[in-house]
């Protein structure tokens, strides 16, 4: 039976491997790519493009209209997933989109949110929504070799907005921001655990450090080159995943071939816990709420 997948972060790095194993594997399925530009990304087969801008709210809500629209007419055939693997990391705490939310904070977290919820009664029966997370949330040097900053949770409506961290003009703080958002990712897959309907099942997708993509896009010259050049040589280590193991893995996840209960964390191709702090049914609730605010404010102005 055709279905469809909608996928964020499909232009570059281990999202367009995944997609273009997910082409290669289901040709009934037909791939919804949301980018930025339509004329920046193609594929080959069944594909169509949404532009959106991921770090403005307006943008989001009209993506997810159109393809809401789109599927209420028939244009589209059912969905089946939500692939949410767009992911950004910033050089500071400073950045800021359209609406006044934090950058990392809106496009980590609030872009997925936006829709999950827009899409949540749409799915067909086995539908699974995938959100890609990263293992820095640990926030310890067995996971990320202390590249990066553990999460420092703070209240979330002090996380939406700049200056949430000591020095917010820092690349530690904006690494900071990085990994809190990783964690607040996964308080809400857990929180869409309870709250997707029966038969939708969401998951929380680590790829492990992978070097060598456009995460660090936003990074000073000295850390791009590092990026580039000295660390993908980590990919071949233990420290480390290929991108097209990463890919290949992030497909498996989407299209169910690693068997996984809802609300679960998988860790490249096995079901696995997540850190000991990311389970805290409190600040999953807060989370919750805070992002239904912040996704409901009023742009009318």
């Amino acid at each position: 039976m055709q279905h469809t997948i909608v996928m964020t972060g499909a232009s570059r790095g281990i999202g367009r491997i995944a997609a273009e194993h997910i082409l290669r594997q289901s040709p009934d399925v037909h791939l919804v790519v949301v980018v930025r530009e339509s004329t920046s990304t193609r594929f080959g087969g069944n594909v169509s493009y949404v532009e959106a801008d991921l770090n403005s709210l307006r943008s989001l809500r009209s993506a997810a209209g159109e393809i809401r629209d789109r599927l209420d007419r028939g244009d589209l055939p059912p969905l089946r997933h939500f692939v949410g693997n767009a992911g950004i990391q910033y050089t500071n705490n400073l950045t800021e989109g359209p609406e006044g939310i934090e950058s990392t904070f809106m496009v980590n977290v609030l872009a997925n949110h936006v829709f999950v919820r827009a899409f949540e009664d749409r799915f067909a029966a086995g539908g699974r929504m995938v959100i890609t997370v990263s293992d820095t949330h640990f926030g310890d040097r067995k996971h990320n070799m202390g590249m990066v900053p553990g999460p420092a949770w703070d209240a979330p409506g002090v996380l939406a907005r700049t200056r949430a961290f000591a020095e917010p003009e820092t690349a530690a703080a904006g690494r900071t921001a990085y990994s809190t958002s990783k964690l607040a990712a996964i308080y809400l897959v857990h929180e869409y655990a309870r709250r997707l309907p029966a038969g939708v099942d969401v998951i929380a997708y680590n790829p492990g450090f992978v070097p060598g993509t456009g995460l660090a896009r936003n990074a000073g010259p000295l850390d791009r080159f590092l990026m580039r050049r000295v660390l993908p040589i980590l990919a071949y280590t233990p420290f480390g995943t290929h991108r097209h193991v990463a890919g290949r893995c992030l497909a498996e996840a989407v299209l169910g071939g690693t068997p996984a209960p809802s609300g679960c964390y998988i860790d490249r191709d096995k079901v696995t816990s997540s850190s000991a702090e990311s389970y805290h049914p409190r600040r999953e609730q807060e989370l919750w709420d805070a992002a239904e605010r912040l996704i409901a404010l009023d742009l009318a102005t």
